[in-house]
């Protein structure tokens, strides 16, 4: 089973990818490519109502692709998640626990041995299907973060949190490197005039008109102009819809849905290159 991934751009030290419903090989982990299934193809989220014996098959299944896990092995994973919860809360990553925050910080500077000291966690990741999955990393890879970043999250500072969250654990604004994946766009992303306008009081630039000349919300443009604010010296938007592209998952197309995935590896020596995988450079 061989997950499709788009690739993040995050500098020279760290890895990032997206994923995209879809899977190649073939039928998916627990046969979920049924017609008709919401969670249809490669769903990476516990908690919306999918198999759970689904769901981890399809984690281990990135893992494998990511080069972050042996196929077969029954070590544990490598990727560390969180409880998304539309917070401005952050937390540290820890390998076998999920906190409740928006933003997840893996720090492996005081790691030692190949899975590190105390948690062997080795990338962080974050689980959409509209809202904006945001990766960060230092240049070196030793600091990496993973963010939910919603319309609440967003604008209640969860990217600016994240980003003093990675400075005050040493890191230069200016030697971040951001990567935004795939989420609803302004164009989609239709709202009354009342939110649009609260939205817009606290963040300007995600003020949007949608394609049906009515009130919307851009969560992408207000993320990038928080990442500008910040200082972030390294900025590579996505420009993939959620809502209009049916790679990926959507809240706002098809309701109960499963979520994509973004993922921040720490380092570029630990697992290489996601060759056991389908990878689409960014744009594509």
């Amino acid at each position: 089973m061989r997950p499709d991934l788009l690739q993040a751009e995050l500098g020279p030290g760290a890895r990032g990818y997206f994923t995209t419903r879809g899977a190649r090989g073939g039928r998916l982990p627990g046969g979920t490519d049924s017609i008709g299934d919401p969670y249809a193809g490669f769903n990476l989220a516990a908690h919306v109502g999918d198999r759970p014996e689904a769901v981890q098959a399809n984690r281990r299944a990135l893992e494998e692709g990511l080069g972050l896990a042996a196929p077969g092995s029954a070590a544990p994973g490598a990727i560390a998640w969180m409880n998304q919860v539309h917070s401005a809360l952050v937390a540290r990553a820890q390998l076998g626990q999920a906190p409740t925050a928006d933003a997840l910080i893996l720090d492996t500077r005081n790691q030692c041995g190949p899975h590190g000291r105390g948690t062997s966690a080795r990338a962080v990741g974050v689980l959409v299907a509209d809202c904006v999955p945001l990766l960060l990393a230092t240049s070196q890879g030793t600091l990496v973060a993973a963010v939910h970043a919603g319309r609440r999250g967003m604008l209640d500072g969860v990217v600016t949190a994240a980003v003093a969250a990675l400075v005050a654990a040493g890191a230069d604004p200016s030697d971040l490197w951001a990567a935004t994946g795939p989420s609803i766009c302004g164009n989609c992303y239709e709202v009354s005039e009342d939110m649009a306008q609260q939205a817009a009081a606290v963040e300007p630039a995600c003020r949007a008109t949608s394609r049906w000349g009515t009130p919307a919300i851009d969560v992408a443009a207000g993320v990038h102009a928080q990442l500008e604010r910040a200082g972030v010296g390294h900025m590579h938007p996505g420009h993939w819809c959620t809502a209009e592209d049916e790679r990926f998952f959507s809240y706002r197309r098809q309701g109960a849905t499963g979520r994509i995935a973004g993922v921040a590896i720490a380092g570029r020596t630990a697992g290489g290159q996601a060759g056991a995988s389908s990878v689409t450079r960014r744009g594509q």
